[in-house]
């Protein structure tokens, strides 16, 4: 029946009431699953939107990211005019930077590939692949037979293969020795007991391996680990180490290795040139319970940067006091160059203070350059800001010229550097008259202009550096297991701290591996080593 056509209407007046009863349930049908159809899609739309808005802000914050990541680039390699945008960092605040910002990029990322569904890109692999020397666990997938293939002869054609790194948890054990005792009866009747002797350990009747002596020192030490938070860690093995025992192992080993950092020390003084430092190093004085200043002294040797061959080290000396008498003391009958920063105490070492038997002291560039930084950073001095865009260039000369023999590097910076710091003390010089004499600036033109015979030094002698960043470099670590640490202790415990120290830092200037080498060294010196031997044991002559 069409209803459109009035012939084929019933007559009926209930069969009508119920054919348009039907007509409005079905618009009424039609009307809801069209309303339902226009939810959904508005419900599309809407997550469509949510995703967009999503996609944008990931995009906005990945970028923003990135600039903040290519700002921190332009500001430690980028030209020396973008490097006074920011505030100056050093190499390990720099790291953790990056280390943070690329986090946030990955958490960014992965958040995002998760909506979208999609597998996270590749990252890249290490360009040069993982060392040989790693061990290689090969696992083999062999794919399902289809079952249209299943009797039929497999012909391998190829694979694919791929390296993941993996690791395996440092786990402790326990070296049982035994000593079987055995009886002999001899001829006489009488009894003969026979047993292998004890073998000897550096800890006497102790637990620990050399092995393990070397882990507590080289994660103390190299690694800012303090006992208390080692002991914490051994615990989760179930291997119960007071941080009090280990304390005592690790006075044990700065003994057996004191003669060892003489020595390193000693080499030092044979070089041309020496780097001097110092840190505090809070200590806890004897009989008050409350804590002192006591000085971690740094020395270091690197003669790499002028062409050298020796091999880079430092020593660590730890005393009570800042004074000129400890350095002079510790380098009792050197004559060379003493790279120093601006630390008055070293002044009465060197040959202007009319003592032709000296040292010949050289300044550093970066303390003097500091000074006119933090002006410039802090108030937006003109002048500051002109000084260290002035001293811009030599740094960029250095990077030139860094590796090479003295000669050239001599020659160089006569050529190319010394008209740059010729004019820089003319701006100083012509500045400090017109200001106040308590100014900061002042105190900074000051500065630089009184220690202006050390500073120019670098200028005649390719041997000296125009900084002394190297020695900085090799104390700062120190400060971080100090931080870790909260003091050394005890006089003790410093000097113990200064030892161990040295070794370490020394292997890892040479590139060895500081466990490797301690537990080596520790074997030997437990075993008896000759003392005529002692350079074998030098970390830059290691040998696995």
């Amino acid at each position: 029946m069409n209803p459109a056509d009035p012939q084929q209407l019933p007559d009926d007046i209930a069969a009508l009431k119920a054919m348009v009863l039907a007509a409005h349930a079905r618009e009424t049908a039609a009307d809801q699953k069209r309303l339902a159809l226009e939810a959904e899609v508005a419900a599309h739309e809407a997550a469509i939107a949510q995703m967009n808005a999503a996609k944008a802000a990931d995009a906005e914050k990945i970028a923003r990211l990135e600039s903040i990541v290519a700002m921190l680039k332009r500001a430690q390699f980028g030209t020396r005019s973008e490097k006074l945008r920011i505030d100056p960092l050093d190499a390990e605040q720099m790291a953790f930077v990056f280390d943070e910002l690329q986090t946030g990029l990955g958490a960014i990322r992965a958040e995002r590939d998760k909506r979208a569904g999609t597998a996270a890109l590749r990252p890249p692999r290490p360009r040069k692949g993982f060392a040989p020397h790693l061990e290689r666990i090969e696992q083999i997938i062999e794919p399902e037979v289809p079952a249209d293939c299943v009797g039929l002869e497999a012909v391998r054609i190829g694979e694919d293969v791929s390296e993941r790194l993996d690791v395996t948890l440092a786990t402790f054990r326990v070296i049982v020795t035994r000593r079987p005792k055995y009886a002999y009866r001899l001829a006489d009747g009488e009894d003969r007991i026979v047993q292998a002797p004890a073998p000897d350990h550096l800890i006497a009747g102790g637990i620990p391996t050399e092995a393990l002596l070397a882990q507590v020192a080289v994660s103390k030490y190299a690694d800012g680990l303090p006992l208390y938070r080692q002991e914490e860690i051994y615990a989760r093995d179930g291997v119960e180490l007071d941080r009090s025992l280990m304390a005592q192992w690790m006075g044990r080993v700065g003994f057996e290795l004191e003669p060892l950092a003489q020595y390193v020390l000693h080499t030092i003084k044979q070089g041309e040139r020496i780097f001097a430092d110092e840190t505090r190093l809070p200590t806890l004085a004897p009989g008050s319970g409350k804590v002192k200043t006591a000085w971690l002294w740094a020395y270091a040797r690197d003669d790499r940067p002028f062409g050298g061959s020796g091999p880079p080290m430092v020593a660590y000396r730890f005393e009570d006091s800042r004074s000129g008498d400890c350095v002079a003391q510790h380098l009792d009958g050197y004559r060379g160059i003493l790279q120093i920063d601006g630390y008055a105490a070293y002044n009465r070492l060197g040959k202007d203070r009319g003592t032709n038997d000296a040292m010949t002291l050289a300044g550093c560039w970066a303390h003097s350059r500091r000074k006119f930084f933090d002006l410039h950073a802090s108030d937006g001095s003109p002048f500051a800001s002109a000084v260290v865009k002035a001293m811009a260039p030599l740094w960029a000369i250095e990077e030139d010229i860094r590796g090479h023999g003295a000669e050239l590097r001599t020659s160089i910076r006569a050529e190319r550097s010394r008209p740059i710091v010729t004019e820089l003390f003319a701006m100083l010089d012509r500045e400090l008259p017109r200001l106040s004499g308590k100014s900061k600036l002042a105190e900074a033109i000051r500065y630089t202009l009184s220690r202006r015979a050390a500073l120019e030094r670098f200028l005649a002698d390719g041997r000296i550096e125009i900084d002394s960043n190297i020695v900085e470099r090799v104390i700062r670590p120190q400060t971080i297991t100090r931080k870790n640490a909260l003091f050394a202790g005890s006089d003790g415990g410093g000097r113990a701290w200064a030892t161990i120290a040295t070794l370490i830092t020394t292997a890892k200037m040479n590139g060895v591996d500081p466990h490797a080498w301690l537990t080596q060294t520790l074997e030997r010196i437990e075993a008896g080593w000759p003392n005529s031997q002692i350079a074998d044991l030098m970390p830059w002559n290691f040998r696995q």
